[in-house]
């Protein structure tokens, strides 16, 4: 008897079941207060339509900001708590100072503070529920995979890494000679004839084929495929899961013929989607240029004591189709940095001085960038500009690197936002596969994540 499917959620169906009960819960408490008790505040947003929906919109931007729908924080009771906590404290704050987009303040100053303990309390309520039961190992996803037998250590870590309740609970060998083999402690091996009814009775909800050679899939296995596909079950490359699980692109994986792999995405060349990038980013400039303007005497301050050199540094950095600029950034490293040659910054970095520090944390050593947006040498975001140094020897060793440089560098990026600072090849590696997902992928609501992603980094000044 073939066992019952195994429910799971995929990481998007989480990240939506995490806002939309967010929403309802909040939504819900207020009801209830408002109903049973004399609370009028409560009964006059419920009562009216256009105040719920901004109640909601500040509690969608303020959770996205403060990482309520990361899943890595959304499993841990510490991390969640806190971002619960600020985004009830934001939202509620906003929203009360915000009468034009809101009703008036409560005459009964109480009721701020007990509109304040029901956002909180249900959305904190409801987010141990989850970490309790919905990010638990009940809802594990279990896969199969269909690869050469020396690569099922390395694709298994690839993807369990990245998302720890995608469990690969068997392999298949894709080589030519299937080796009997129990060698393997992290995986169970399957042969190829007791495929079908393996997935049947273990309740497997995708195989994924990661095998590049078609000589290990043999006329047998190809007939259980094609039957696991008339049968409802998920058969998808590996490729395609890595990239939707990681969000980068496998270019170790991949051989020179990646461009099958890899379209571009139509935004590059959008004459539309350019032009208003273009406005964005001149108005975004316009702003973080006033913004540094305030912080200056500060920063002079700062630099005199603290740095003892000149405050602009410049620095050669390759931009769109390869062309060399001169990037500008406050100085954050002591005099003569480099006089034994171009090194990467590495991690708690002895040349970088104690004020140097706090500019990168805060990201504020990247306001003269601004003038390199407003020239056209960079973007707001985009892959971060490399040296012609680093290029060179990175592109040396590493597949399609120069990839790119076919649309501008940013001041923040797809890498920037999800991955923490490199300092080796295998580091520069990552960051490509996260700076060529952004590529492959580029479009508005893309911009719009990367943009919340950065300002999650300085309010918790995670700065490189």
């Amino acid at each position: 008897m073939l066992a019952v499917g195994k429910m799971h959620f995929e990481i998007s169906e989480r990240k939506m079941i995490l806002r939309l009960f967010d929403i309802l819960f909040i939504l819900m408490a207020l009801f209830l207060v408002g109903h049973f008790f004399d609370f009028d505040y409560f009964t006059i947003i419920m009562a009216n339509f256009y105040w719920t929906v901004v109640l909601v919109l500040y509690l969608s931007l303020f959770g996205t900001i403060f990482e309520m729908y990361n899943l890595q924080v959304a499993s841990n009771h510490f991390q969640v708590s806190r971002s619960a906590i600020l985004t009830a404290t934001t939202t509620v704050s906003i929203y009360l100072l915000t009468p034009f987009f809101s009703p008036e303040l409560p005459s009964k100053r109480i009721q701020i503070l007990l509109l304040y303990l029901v956002v909180f309390m249900s959305l904190f309520l409801w987010r141990m529920f989850y970490v309790k039961f919905l990010a638990s190992n009940r809802f594990l996803q279990n896969a199969l995979l269909i690869c050469d037998q020396e690569q099922v250590e390395e694709l298994i870590l690839g993807l369990e890494n990245i998302d720890p309740h995608y469990k690969i609970v068997a392999f298949v060998s894709a080589d030519t000679v299937e080796e009997d083999t129990t060698a393997y402690h992290y995986v169970q091996q399957i042969k190829r004839e007791a495929l079908f009814p393996f997935v049947k009775e273990n309740s497997i909800s995708e195989i994924v084929i990661a095998s590049q050679k078609t000589e290990g899939i043999t006329p047998e296995l190809y007939q259980q495929l094609l039957r696991l596909l008339e049968s409802g079950s998920i058969i998808r490359e590996y490729t395609q899961v890595y990239e939707s699980k990681t969000q980068r692109i496998p270019v170790h994986y991949m051989s020179k013929d990646f461009y099958r792999y890899f379209p571009f995405s139509r935004s590059n060349h959008n004459k539309l989607y350019l032009l208003l990038i273009r406005f964005f980013e001149i108005g975004v400039s316009v702003v973080g240029l006033s913004l540094g303007l305030l912080f200056f005497p500060i920063i002079v301050v700062g630099n005199a004591i603290g740095n003892r050199g000149k405050l602009f540094y410049t620095q050669e950095r390759v931009g769109k189709d390869g062309v060399v600029f001169e990037i500008y950034k406050f100085r954050t490293m002591i005099c003569n940095a480099e006089t034994n040659g171009a090194v990467f910054t590495t991690v708690n970095d002895s040349r970088i001085t104690l004020f140097g520090k706090f500019l990168r944390k805060s990201r504020i050593d990247e306001f003269p960038q601004f003038i390199n947006i407003l020239k056209g040498d960079m973007a707001v975001i985009g892959p971060r500009p490399e040296r012609p140094f680093f290029v060179k020897e990175i592109a040396e060793v590493m597949p399609f690197y120069e990839t790119r440089h076919i649309i501008k560098p940013g001041l923040t990026g797809w890498a920037q936002v999800n991955y923490s600072y490199g300092d080796t090849i295998e580091d520069s590696l990552i960051k490509l596969q996260y700076d060529l997902y952004y590529i492959k992928h580029r479009s508005v609501f893309l911009d719009l994540s990367i943009a919340f992603k950065t300002i999650t980094t300085v309010l918790f000044y995670r700065g490189q």
